[in-house]
């Protein structure tokens, strides 16, 4: 069983490397890696088969969490242990556990299931929108994530705990082009416009090989997705209100393509 070393100064390299990981997104990407922080959102991981590149654990956490201490250390490369002071300074919480791990992007098929029906997210700018659609996605049954690679990362820290470890549980498929990867794996696409000449989402037949698409929350989808979609549709409101929070828009429109 591999053993915890000790880290003592805020110049070590694992803390200037935790600390970029945290609010990089390029960063996370060059390394390969992103960083989960607090017992819950490890064990999640743990629980999913995610491998973990390092674990940074205070003292005091060690002795409240030893059972799940243990088994992240089963699954990780490298661990180290400091003080709660200098966790401080890596932590993005308020009020930090004292457990972070450095995780691998977790393993995901290539291919999408012509039996699935998934989401799409264009250029989904808010974290919080991120992770209150993944919740939902998952709620619903949905099959995966789509999201395009100018959107919000999935993996930053505010997407994962917003999303409550969801986006652990379920792949996410990032890409620079949302209608050739739609495209490519053969589905049939519904983008979600607001336009009174746009079908009725209620009115729409959904099958497996579907996938709806979401778009940005303040300028929605671009013209390439709402010219090169299968369908458009829409979601009929009545009262004042021209259109919906991404993340309400995302839910309805997904129970109406999960509804029996």
């Amino acid at each position: 069983m591999r053993e915890f070393i000790e880290i003592i100064s805020k110049d070590n390299s694992i803390i200037k490397l935790i600390s970029s990981l945290q609010s990089s997104a390029r960063h996370r990407k060059q390394n390969g890696v992103f960083v989960l922080e607090g017992i819950r959102i490890c064990s999640d991981a743990y629980e999913n088969n995610i491998k973990f590149d390092k674990l940074i654990v205070t003292k005091t956490a060690l002795e409240k969490y030893t059972e799940q201490i243990e088994n992240f250390k089963s699954i990780s490369d490298n661990c180290y242990i400091l003080t709660d002071n200098l966790f401080k300074k890596i932590s993005d919480t308020n009020t930090p556990q004292g457990v972070i791990a450095v995780a691998k992007f977790p393993e995901i098929e290539e291919k999408l299931s012509p039996d699935g029906r998934y989401i799409a997210l264009e250029r989904i700018s808010d974290p919080s929108n991120l992770g209150a659609i993944a919740r939902s996605a998952e709620a619903l049954g949905i099959s995966g994530i789509i999201a395009s690679l100018d959107g919000c990362d999935p993996y930053s820290p505010k997407s994962l705990r917003s999303s409550m470890g969801t986006l652990l549980r379920m792949p996410v498929y990032i890409t620079n082009d949302i209608m050739h990867f739609i495209k490519e794996n053969s589905l049939r696409s519904f983008a979600c416009v607001v336009d009174k000449n746009a079908d009725s989402i209620a009115k729409s037949e959904f099958k497996n090989g579907d996938v709806l698409i979401i778009g940005n929350e303040a300028n929605g989808l671009t013209e390439k997705v709402k010219t090169s979609a299968d369908f458009l549709v829409t979601i009929p409101m009545n009262g004042k209100a021209e259109s919906l929070n991404a993340a309400a828009a995302a839910s309805i429109a997904m129970w109406e393509m999960m509804k029996v």
